[in-house]
């Protein structure tokens, strides 16, 4: 990759400028296509002619010619600009076809994502999605993943946060463990073992909203919820669902 000398480069609004000029042929079409008036343009000619001691273009009242140093330049920035466009179009043509990266839990992705995929997929059948069920919070800044659907009051540093649906937590047991209870105060479910998934921050917080102090709780922890469901089948402790 060659170095390029920034030094020595002309600004960039006045070679944008002359390209316009030599490919349109004249100052009023340029600033037209650049969305300026006829004197900036003119202007950012002139400063281009000064900064490379050379003319660029002759000027014969209202008329607008290249002489062969502005012919030979414009040229090359046609060329270069043309190239960069080329660049940029297939890097946002790259863009769109990666897949939106989503991290978000298991449960959720199951219970409430999946039955809604296919209407979403109907009305945008343009965007690809990669989920990444995972309980874990993920940083979303240095990650390269797009987007996280959490539990929470939606208060993260650093990130735009939306409501997306409530999602009511209820605590689970087997009935053996209930003992025939259809519900247990706070007394009673801190005096019962706990089960829960690893690296699941807002399971914490959520039993602290009921009132329920995390740190007085006998956890076992399991890697993921499938295996803690099923220790709850077998009554091994309480479990948030």
């Amino acid at each position: 990759m060659a170095e390029v000398n920034w030094h020595r480069m002309p600004a960039l609004a006045a070679l944008r400028a002359f390209e316009a000029t030599a490919r349109s042929g004249g100052f009023s079409a340029a600033a037209r296509q650049l969305n300026v008036t006829h004197a900036a343009v003119a202007q950012q000619v002139r400063a281009l002619e000064d900064a490379l001691g050379v003319p660029l273009v002759w000027r014969d009242g209202r008329a607008l010619r290249l002489t062969p140093e502005g012919e030979k330049l414009g040229s090359a920035l046609n060329a270069g600009f043309a190239l960069m466009q080329e660049g940029l179009t297939a890097l946002t043509a790259e863009a769109r076809q990666r897949p939106l990266t989503v991290t978000l839990p298991p449960a959720f992705a199951a219970e409430w994502l999946m039955p809604r995929l296919a209407r979403f997929w109907k009305r945008h059948p343009d965007i690809s999605l990669s989920l990444l069920p995972d309980h874990r919070v993920v940083d979303l800044q240095h990650s390269g993943v797009a987007m996280g659907i959490r539990f929470g009051d939606g208060h993260w540093p650093g990130v735009r946060a939306e409501f997306l649906t409530a999602a009511p937590q209820v605590v689970v047991g087997a009935p053996e463990l209930l003992g025939g209870r259809s519900s247990l105060t706070l007394a009673e479910m801190t005096a019962l073992p706990w089960v829960r998934e690893r690296d699941w921050p807002e399971q914490l917080d959520w039993l602290k909203s009921i009132g329920l102090q995390p740190e007085a709780l006998r956890f076992t922890e399991f890697p993921n919820e499938e295996l803690a469901l099923s220790a709850v089948r077998e009554g091994l402790g309480l479990h948030l669902e």
